[in-house]
């Protein structure tokens, strides 16, 4: 447990149920130069969390099959590994603050991916 590469490592991992947006989420990231793990739902997430500590950022749908949505998830990875940058998207109506675990972030679907790097890298290097 823990994380030993430096908070600034430009790792993520996209948790998104939808083949095409994950596909094309992790082209973006690639593109932009970021290590890209992805999953198509909680499950598979934990077990790449748990094998790739240098994971930095995570971005999860809200609904997804499996064990546990994405705002569960984004619970878990908040506890289990406190640095991570997280962020809890959703195409559905917008999940209240209340809802989501410390420093998260919501965004809607459609969002603009170019915006949501510049957020991620200004939050992750903080």
């Amino acid at each position: 447990m823990g994380q030993s590469t430096p908070i600034g490592s430009r790792t993520i991992l996209i948790v998104e149920d939808e083949a095409l947006v994950r596909f094309d989420l992790v082209d973006f990231f690639t593109d932009a130069g970021w290590r890209v793990f992805d999953a198509e739902d909680a499950d598979q997430a934990i077990v790449i969390l748990d094998r790739h500590k240098e994971i930095r950022a995570v971005l999860t749908d809200v609904q997804m099959p499996g064990s546990m949505d994405g705002v569960k998830l984004a619970h878990y990875v908040r506890e289990r590994f406190p640095p991570t940058v997280l962020f809890i998207v959703s195409g559905n109506a917008p999940i209240p603050e209340s809802e989501l675990p410390a420093q998260a972030r919501f965004l809607p679907k459609p969002f603009d991916p170019h915006k949501l790097l510049r957020q991620i890298e200004s939050m992750a290097q903080a």
